[in-house]
């Protein structure tokens, strides 16, 4: 395993929410990346945003780790859960907040 899949391994292992992004969750630098981080801020999940822009190595290997193509990639409690379509469509069924609460995520803004 490379450096920067052992990066990556690590920040999915060690935080129960993170999202690697175009930006921060402070100022996201893609509409994709926002749109997630807007869901997340929503639904009051503690998440670790990671900025793919910082280092290129990180934008390639992120894509390489999940074998997903695109960003932002959701990652909770160590699964990849996908990207913002995926993210999207699963909030608006109801299913993104029963399955961060089925891994013991709280969920604060759910209504």
């Amino acid at each position: 395993m490379t450096d920067i899949q052992t990066a990556i391994k690590s920040e999915v292992d060690s935080n129960d929410v993170v999202l690697f992004m175009k930006g921060t969750p402070q100022f996201p630098q893609c509409g994709f990346s926002g749109q997630v981080v807007q869901i997340l801020d929503y639904l009051g999940v503690d998440y670790k945003g990671v900025n793919v822009l910082a280092d290129g190595d990180l934008r390639q290997g992120i894509k390489d780790f999940s074998n997903w193509p695109t960003i932002p990639q959701l990652y909770v409690k160590g699964e990849f859960l996908g990207g913002c379509d995926i993210v999207r469509e699963m909030f608006q069924a109801g299913e993104l907040q029963e399955h961060l609460s089925s891994k013991g995520v709280a969920v604060r803004g759910a209504a």
